[in-house]
């Protein structure tokens, strides 16, 4: 209450000496009240919590380790287990779903002979004749001319191939507004089909993490099969990225 009564007598008390003082102005603040931060302050403030919450994150993630659950699970395995499975899709999209006019195009035609298979391109000699046949010379393999021409019809580029001997002609299709609707629709059958496997691989390799959990803390088999998750997660982000990017392509 003492103090409170000097801090009102102060600007008397100056304008009362001789000279008079320029007494500096009297915060209307409480007496020991914190002093209001100021804009630098509060980012300050916030940077620092901003970097303790990353530290305790990237301490969190650190606590997967090869270290910590190699008998458990090899989660390096699991990765390379869901990352076969974008590889097999990019596969089958380069495979089913090309609508390029070029010898190029066949490449991945397999056929089946009587001694085993063999791509296409191997069998025979592929070429242009023009923007709309393409030539497939089997003089090599005459045998295998049949073959060629069923896998051929039997691919899935609609193909209808001629022979002539040991020369397979084969018309490209004009690629409708149709035919490329249909390709998009199988491409994402195909992403589909992508992601029921990698789910398979997840709910394994979480199967495998749970019948370890003797002689371990729940908190570890939690950290793993929370990794696991983050993996898969990741790859079917990645084959959602490729279905868009093929989509696109597709329908142009």
């Amino acid at each position: 209450m003492a103090a409170t009564r000097l801090i009102r007598l102060r600007p008397l008390l100056c304008r009362s000496l001789v000279p008079p003082l320029r007494c500096p102005p009297v915060a209307s603040a409480r007496v020991g009240a914190p002093p209001p931060l100021r804009p630098a302050a509060w980012a300050r403030l916030y940077a620092t919590k901003k970097a303790k919450a990353k530290a305790k994150a990237q301490s969190s993630k650190g606590n997967i380790s090869a270290a910590l659950v190699e008998d458990i699970i090899s989660l390096p395995d699991v990765k390379e287990d869901m990352t076969a499975v974008l590889t097999a899709l990019q596969d089958d999209f380069t495979r089913n779903l090309s609508i390029r006019t070029s010898p190029g195009a066949l490449d991945h035609i397999v056929v089946s002979t009587q001694d085993g298979k063999f791509p296409l391109n191997q069998l025979g000699q592929v070429s242009m004749k023009s923007p709309q046949i393409i030539l497939v010379n089997m003089s090599s393999f005459p045998e295998a001319t049949a073959a060629a021409a069923r896998a051929l019809r039997e691919s899935s580029m609609n193909l209808n191939p001629e022979v002539d001997g040991t020369i397979i002609k084969v018309p490209v299709p004009k690629v409708t507004r149709e035919h490329r609707e249909n390709l998009a629709k199988t491409a994402k059958q195909l992403s589909n089909k992508a992601k029921e496997a990698l789910r398979r691989v997840r709910s394994s390799a979480v199967t495998q993490v749970k019948k370890a959990k003797e002689g371990h803390s729940e908190d570890t088999i939690r950290l793993v099969e929370k990794e696991i998750q983050r993996m898969a997660d990741d790859v079917s982000a990645d084959i959602d990225k490729h279905l868009a990017v093929k989509t696109k392509e597709l329908l142009g």
